[in-house]
């Protein structure tokens, strides 16, 4: 089967699933390092040829440089050349009020090593209180980057409409913004989609099967509670939250497992496909560390949701109580539930000499 491919812009082809790299970080388990790598051939063989990763995924980027190396040295440079790597810039949270520009180059200079690469394709960035210091002045250096041939496309994450629109302003062109879009989380509808399409800015979505949550493996289960080790598990048990009851999800479950059914797939394959079929999305980031269930995602590609469908899922979304609020809204809060879990100074490093070299403000 055919994956589906979609241009971001002209110079910027992708894949409509992305491998995410979210999970293959500390904090998600234990990581088979080696089968990681060696099952990124298979995504690749299979057509999914577009990866996300981030500065602040610690090991991720190094795993992709790897497979990347690996692919170049047994399937040739024109192979490799297919693969299409999504990166992030995150610096840390105590940087903001006085970042300089040659840390922020230092942070894409490590990138583009650890990843072993002459070009980043894209570069997400974000800054986690746009309140400290000048972001849209001090990420200007991006721009300065991009003509160096550093970088290709600028994208953001994790931001609504209002908080990219003074980056387009200053001169920037935003081709993409990843944000959380699933059957649970609606917020990009209301604000985000009609903005993103009159600017050009195509939505690639992460959380679209919640950590998990969104499958089979949920679908009648009891409530867990919100005692997990794993960060990604507690984040999305936190958006079940919000979406409504622990009934209410399983509710929904059973809609997408009906639909599901019908078309011999997943109820995880019809969510992915009703957040693709809905205005402004170029892509799907789903979040596998190894290919063991690569043929369910495949799924996604082999069949159409009719409007009836589209129409029953929409009415479950319909009658839950969220989340509601601005893309991101509940996460920028640090002092909330949401916000606790995630980790804000993952950048700089003592032990990273690549950053120590090019940077006096580490």
């Amino acid at each position: 089967m055919n994956v589906e491919k979609t241009n971001l812009r002209e110079n910027h082809s992708i894949s409509r699933i992305i491998k995410g790299g979210w999970q293959l970080a500390g904090d998600h388990g234990d990581v088979q390092r080696r089968k990681a790598i060696q099952d990124m051939e298979i995504f690749l063989e299979a057509g999914i040829s577009t990866f996300d990763c981030a500065d602040i995924y610690v090991g991720v980027e190094e795993m992709l440089g790897e497979f990347i190396s690996s692919v170049r040295q047994n399937y040739g440079s024109s192979k490799a050349e297919e693969i299409c790597i999504h990166t992030k810039l995150v610096p840390d949270l105590t940087r903001l009020p006085d970042i300089q520009p040659d840390e922020i180059e230092a942070i894409v200079d490590r990138s583009l090593k650890r990843l072993g690469i002459d070009q980043l394709h894209l570069v997400q960035f974000f800054w986690w209180d746009l309140k400290l210091g000048r972001p849209v002045e001090a990420l200007q250096v991006l721009k300065t980057l991009q003509e160096k041939g550093k970088i290709k496309n600028l994208g953001v994450t994790n931001w609504e409409w209002f908080d990219i629109q003074p980056f387009i302003d200053s001169g920037m062109d935003i081709i993409s913004a990843q944000v959380q879009y699933s059957v649970l989380d609606q917020r990009p509808k209301l604000e985000m989609v009609p903005w993103a399409k009159e600017k050009n800015v195509s939505l690639l979505c992460y959380g679209t099967l919640a950590g998990g949550f969104i499958s089979e493996a949920w679908l009648g289960k009891e409530d867990p509670g919100f005692q997990f080790s794993n960060r990604s598990l507690v984040k999305y048990r936190l958006i079940i939250d919000e979406f409504g009851t622990w009934d209410q999800f399983q509710d929904l479950l059973r809609t997408l497992k009906e639909i599901g059914d019908s078309h011999q797939v997943t109820l995880s394959s019809v969510a992915i496909r009703f957040i693709l079929d809905q205005p402004q999305v170029g892509a799907a980031i789903v979040g596998a560390r190894y290919a063991k269930y690569l043929d369910h995602t495949l799924e996604v590609f082999s069949f159409s949701l009719t409007s009836e469908e589209h129409q029953r899922i929409q009415a479950k979304i319909n009658a839950s109580n969220g989340p509601s609020g601005p893309v991101y809204g509940l996460e920028r809060d640090r002092t909330s539930r949401h916000g606790r879990i995630m980790k804000y100074n993952l950048n700089s490093s003592p032990n990273d000499k690549i950053f120590a070299e090019s940077s006096q403000h580490a």
